[in-house]
């Protein structure tokens, strides 16, 4: 595959192609390549990011636990069932009888040591893949667009 020149910086750019196909598509070839590190110890990476949310901000409430995590309520719930099954999280009675904690158990927390060795693989082989100096003008680049964007009115709901 051939790459298009770098732009001339003194020359104004119009960007070819749909952004958001282009991102998608990378995305997908992203998360394929960590989804398959993780599925090696049971895990899928929204589970990974769950556990590692509870493990960091924890134990906390549900509702707070969405809001931290930028996903709606009935989709943490439907998430969190087969962690809670499987033992690496609890959900347990609160300060009163109407609250509930999300709290992570020994399980849990060695599920989650097992899969960040694994994320980091992949973390690792994409540095290799892609260039460690090219993921990092990424995240520039990323880092930048999430702040240009972030007054923008979305509804979005990552994970």
């Amino acid at each position: 595959m051939t790459r298009p020149p770098a732009p001339d910086p003194g020359t104004t750019v119009s960007p070819s192609g749909c952004t958001h196909f282009k991102l998608r598509r990378l995305m997908r070839r992203v998360s394929q390549r960590y989804d398959a590190e993780l599925a090696a110890c049971g895990l899928k990476t929204t589970q990974y990011s769950l556990l590692s949310a509870v493990l960091r901000l924890g134990p906390l409430r549900p509702v707070d636990l969405a809001q931290a995590m930028t996903m709606e309520p009935s989709t943490l719930t439907r998430n969190l069932k087969p962690l809670v099954a499987a033992g690496w999280l609890t959900v347990r009675p609160g300060e009163d009888a109407r609250s509930l904690l999300v709290a992570i158990t020994p399980a849990g927390r060695d599920k989650r040591a097992e899969a960040q060795r694994r994320w980091r693989g992949a973390q690792t082989a994409l540095n290799e893949a892609i260039g460690a100096a090219q993921v990092q003008a990424l995240h520039v680049l990323i880092d930048d667009a999430l702040e240009r964007l972030a007054d923008t009115p979305t509804g979005d709901t990552d994970e």
